[in-house]
């Protein structure tokens, strides 16, 4: 059985918080009601600002460029903001109701998922011109481009599918059924596996790359938790593979995965519908982004503990961490 709250001990403790004060950089957190992201302070673990964006901000991601790219549904757009001004640098158009978005290796093109059209849009970076479309299922959502650039996976929430397509020929290639409602997907550093989170099946679907064949699943169990709600939808790796991170929703807890055992190692308490999951580049610290609290949870990632929780935005959506 996973554990919770395991105590740190004491010098270890005085390590991580000496890591902890020495901490520097910015998290940028985006926000669905307040069209702003929130600036958190590394060091401090305090807000120190706030930066105007478009309406309804969601996905955010830096570009290669170290640009923050935010998607903004009710703008239709991406806001493209440099954060060493803290200004919006230009707009991007990305098509209806974009949500979640990634980029090819290089930062050229934008691949973004449409959620109320049922498609997969390329853009053009540079000029905001609409390269191609690919018809998926309906209310796509999650949006991962492999390490090379060549493939592109699409959750659709209704079809509980994820669709592989090329991204050279915009050819769709494989429909792969997973769980029901699949959200959001990340690879293991290695590149051989695609996890994918399943929101209505409370596990995550492991696929290899190689075949596009699910290979496994991991189920999630919080105790004192209705299954109904432990909703898994942000993941993340560590830099080596050997762990996962997973928010699970309306449970409020944050799972650890032991990804060669495929168990979970434990579990830690974070705010209400832990939405997503970001490391830090030490990956010392987890952070938590809280739909429905309104804050971050920064998780202690050697002790698997939660402490402190930073008010933010309403509705807060996605974290990137600027170091």
């Amino acid at each position: 059985m996973p554990h919770r709250f395991s105590p740190l001990p004491a010098a270890l403790l005085l390590a991580a918080t000496a890591c902890f004060a020495q901490a520097q950089g910015t998290a940028y957190v985006s926000s669905e009601k307040d069209d702003a992201l929130t600036l958190i302070d590394l060091g401090t673990l305090s807000v120190k600002g706030t930066i105007p964006t478009c309406k309804r901000a969601r996905h955010i991601q830096l570009t290669p460029q170290r640009l923050l790219m935010v998607a903004c549904s009710s703008s239709n757009e991406a806001d493209l903001i440099d954060p060493a001004s803290g200004k919006s640098v230009r707009r991007i158009p990305l098509g209806d109701e974009p949500e979640a978005f990634d980029l090819s290796p290089d930062g050229k093109t934008i691949y973004v998922s449409n959620e109320d059209a049922g498609e997969a849009s390329f853009i053009d970076a540079a000029s905001g011109k609409q390269l191609r479309s690919v018809k998926v299922g309906e209310e796509p959502e999650g949006v991962k481009v492999s390490a090379d650039g060549k493939t592109l996976y699409v959750t659709s929430e209704v079809a509980s599918l994820v669709h592989v397509i090329d991204t050279a020929s915009g050819k769709l290639l494989k429909n792969i059924r997973v769980g029901k409602r699949p959200r959001r997907m990340a690879i293991t550093p290695d590149g051989k596996e695609l996890w994918v989170t399943n929101e209505l099946s409370a596990n995550v679907s492991i696929v290899s790359t190689a075949t596009h064949e699910v290979i496994g699943n991991l189920k999630f169990e919080v105790k004192g938790a209705r299954a109904a709600d432990i909703t898994p939808v942000g993941i993340t790796f560590t830099k080596d593979g050997q762990r996962a991170f997973v928010g699970l929703g309306r449970a409020n807890h944050v799972a650890f995965v032991d990804v060669p055992g495929r168990k979970v190692s434990a579990l830690v308490l974070v705010g209400k519908r832990a939405w997503n999951v970001t490391l830090d580049q030490a990956q010392a610290r987890l952070y938590v982004v809280n739909g429905l609290s309104d804050d971050v949870t920064v998780v202690d990632v050697a002790g698997a503990k939660a402490i402190k929780s930073i008010p933010v935005g309403r509705v807060p959506y996605g974290l990137v961490i600027v170091e």
